[in-house]
């Protein structure tokens, strides 16, 4: 079993994870009925899109000997209605100014992020917009 999650009250989840028994709570967004004051169910899954990129661009950083220590994602999720859901994650990547890349370590870092699996995992129908700066 990977979590256990429990419905507190007034639009509240806590999430726990098994093997470690860290939490995550999460609320209702505002424009759901909800309070907004923690991460929304579908702010996660934007979120875990940024996260898994940048998962997924650690490994092969490692392998490869490439610096991108400090490099981060700004998340914005876009929802749709009829049926309510989201239409779209953008993610702006931003790489440490102080760092250089060679294109050959751009295009490794850049194909590990496309290919994490929560992007393969994620319907086709959401539009994923990523950008990558490199300073």
């Amino acid at each position: 079993m990977t979590s256990k999650v429990t419905y507190n009250d007034n639009l509240r989840t806590i999430a726990t994870h098994i093997k470690s028994g860290s939490e995550i709570v999460t609320d209702a967004p505002t424009d759901n009925n909800g309070k907004g004051e923690k991460f929304s169910p579908t702010d996660l899954v934007a979120t875990a899109l940024a996260s898994c990129m940048l998962t997924i661009m650690g490994i092969a950083a490692e392998t490869h000997h490439i610096d991108m220590a400090d490099t981060s994602c700004d998340v914005e999720k876009v929802m749709d209605v009829n049926p309510r859901r989201i239409s779209e994650i953008n993610i702006v990547m931003t790489f440490p100014k102080n760092k250089q890349y060679t294109d050959k370590e751009k295009k490794i870092l850049e194909h590990a992020a496309c290919t994490c699996p929560v992007h393969y995992s994620l319907h086709k129908s959401i539009k994923k917009d990523i950008h990558f700066i490199y300073a």
